[in-house]
This record gives C-alpha cells, structure tokens and sequence, in this order.
C-alpha cells in the first residue's frame, strides 16, 4: 500500500478500535484520528528505527517480541502529541491496540503487495 492509503487505513482503525474497546481507547473524531495516524507515520519513520537499533539486544533475547513494546511506545508517544482526544486507559492497552494495528496492517500489506 502507498504511504497515503496507509494513512487512512490506520485513521479508520482507530476509530473501529475506539469503538469496540470503548474503556480502553478513545478518539475523539475523524479528524483526530487522522492526525494521529500522520503523527504516528512520522515517528515510525524517524524514531523507530533508533528505538529499534537501541533494543536490538532485547529484542533478540525476546525472538522480537519486544517489538510490541516499541509499537506501544510509538502510539504512547502518538497519544502525548495529539493529546485529550486520542489516549488509551493503560499501557497493557496501549500493547493491545498496537498488536491489532500490526496484525490488520500486515494482514493487508501481504493482500496488497504490488508485484515487482
């Protein structure tokens, strides 16, 4: 998928993910989830990647569970910038919602793939 679908793919499952766990995450609207999921794109692309570098020995201890931390992380940072109107109750939370949005954006990675 294209960096702009991607976008509106994430700003949508907020606000799914908002709506079924409604006493562990909250989106305020449309427009904050978009917002938060640009923010979120942004981190990914320039903090990530050091977070990743950084706890490469935990990660292989882990066999790359720790993975989900840096994606909790990464929506706990998301959740700081955009502030009231997208948080999450905890960060068992925060880890739950990130291994949904990594499970739905790989899901629909692998059917979207564009042939080389």
């Amino acid at each position: 998928m294209r960096f702009w679908q991607k976008i509106i793919v994430n700003a949508v499952l907020f606000l799914a993910l908002a709506g079924f766990l409604q006493n562990m995450f909250y989106v305020e609207s449309l427009w904050v989830s978009l917002g938060a999921s640009i923010v979120l794109a942004i981190l990914n692309m320039a903090v990530k990647p050091i977070l990743f570098i950084l706890s490469l020995p935990i990660t292989l201890l882990t066999l790359g569970l720790f993975t989900i931390v840096i994606n909790a992380a990464m929506l706990s940072l998301t959740s700081f910038i955009i502030g009231s109107g997208f948080e999450f109750s905890s960060f068992g939370a925060t880890m739950l919602i990130a291994m949904l949005v990594s499970l739905v954006n790989m899901v629909l990675n692998s059917q979207f793939r564009q042939p080389n």
